[in-house]
């Protein structure tokens, strides 16, 4: 049956889109806060720890960090100074005159311390969409008080700083190419038949869990028909700034590593900047086709109609690439028979990515099915798929190459088609 939205649903999604948006402009506050608690530490050593920390240039270091801090905050205004493309209207935060007063006065401590929205490039067809498409066309988010963030929400602010380093920078190219070279060799593979950009333009192909939406603004660069879809509000906001509002290669500066001093070799490590984007988005080849589509997976490419036919996504898509994505899955039995039924007959799965299960040990009490690699094949095979050139490849994610720490997932590989 179709997904049916309450007015308590709606008024939830747009009490979490205000929310993401407050973690945003509340970043300056947040993270110059916990760089001063490294001030206030320095004032329970001893005078001479003091004076040992001062020859090192330490307090020198905490004010380079806060004008990272800083840099990063205008950044990340940007990506929200306008969150009403997004189908909600805010109110204005009750304390942004103060917040901005936090800014200037950190600048010279003294010491130290579906709504839809679309965009026509002249050249190609770039559309966002919001998946609820049932929701009230528009809604104003009434705040009830100033919304504080938590350590999980600037986490996941953080982490977006990062995704920007992996999927749009030159300094991200070897990790980001270790996954998505592979993932689209597969592809070009499968449809040899279609050796040019040209004649690929009507072979459609979906990139759940988009993410900052690279690996399919690399598809659509190919010549493919390519639709990315995300559900998250940070990669939302964060891709429309890139694909739609960027006008240069590395018009953007971002300091993505600065808000954790551990394992780190030199103050490079942490203080060097990144320049986004590593390419102009905009510069698509004329006809090209790339669009992403924002809300939940399934409730979007799994839905059916009220008379109880099958979904309209199903037969759609020509290929289906999943990087880091499976894992997401409450119920991986789901995902396995949706990316199935979209698929057309003889259509391509290619997959990527660990097995982190994202709601393993929840506390929101939400279901979670956590199968190994072995019984996702088994089970791959079971639903309808021919699995295939199965490999593991080794690659970090969102690692910062200069730490002393990195993890190295050993992903699973493999291209699937569907038997007809």
């Amino acid at each position: 049956m179709s997904q049916i939205f309450s007015e308590a649903d709606i008024e939830e999604e747009q009490r979490h889109f205000s929310n993401v948006v407050m973690t945003f402009q509340q970043y300056a506050q947040y993270t110059l806060a916990a760089n001063n608690r490294r001030r206030k530490d320095i004032y329970t050593l001893p005078r001479g720890d003091k004076e040992l920390l001062d020859s090192l240039g330490y307090r020198h270091k905490l004010q380079e960090v806060d004008r990272a801090i800083l840099v990063n905050a205008e950044f990340l205004n940007l990506i929200v100074a306008n969150p009403e493309i997004f189908g909600h209207d805010l109110d204005p935060p009750e304390d942004m005159d103060g917040r901005d007063k936090v800014l200037e006065a950190s600048h010279g401590h003294a010491h130290g311390d579906v709504h839809s929205h679309s965009h026509n490039h002249p050249r190609h067809r770039h559309s966002c969409s919001h998946g609820n498409a049932n929701s009230n066309p528009r809604a104003t988010i009434r705040r009830q008080g100033k919304y504080k963030p938590t350590d999980f929400d600037m986490d996941k602010l953080r982490s977006t700083l990062k995704q920007f380093v992996r999927d749009w920078s030159e300094e991200g190219k070897e990790e980001r190419e270790t996954c998505y070279t592979p993932m689209k060799g597969a592809l070009l593979e499968h449809f040899s038949d279609s050796p040019s950009p040209e004649s690929r333009q009507n072979i459609r192909v979906l990139v759940p869990g988009a993410g900052l939406a690279r690996l399919a603004y690399d598809i659509a660069n190919l010549g493919f028909a390519c639709q990315g879809n995300e559900f998250s509000h940070y990669m939302l906001l964060a891709s429309y700034l890139i694909l739609n509002k960027t006008d240069a290669v590395g018009q953007y500066t971002i300091y993505p590593y600065v808000h954790s001093f551990s394992n780190l070799p030199n103050r490079e490590a942490m203080l060097r900047p990144v320049k986004i984007p590593d390419v102009l988005p905009s510069a698509l080849p004329s006809g090209s086709n790339f669009s992403l589509v924002a809300g939940d997976f399934e409730e979007i490419y799994g839905t059916e109609y009220e008379e109880g036919d099958l979904e309209p996504q199903a037969g759609q898509w020509d290929a289906v690439l999943t990087c880091f994505f499976i894992d997401t899955a409450k119920n991986i039995i789901s995902y396995l028979r949706i990316i199935h039924r979209i698929l057309t007959p003889g259509g391509v799965w290619i997959n990527m990515g660990p097995l982190l299960w994202h709601f393993e040990n929840n506390t929101t009490n939400d279901p979670s099915i956590e199968l190994d690699l072995e019984e996702i094949k088994t089970l791959a095979r079971k639903i309808g798929f021919v699995i295939s050139n199965e490999r593991t490849v080794d690659t970090t994610y969102t690692s910062n190459s200069q730490s002393m720490l990195g993890h190295v997932y050993r992903t699973a590989f493999w291209t699937a088609t569907k038997a007809s």
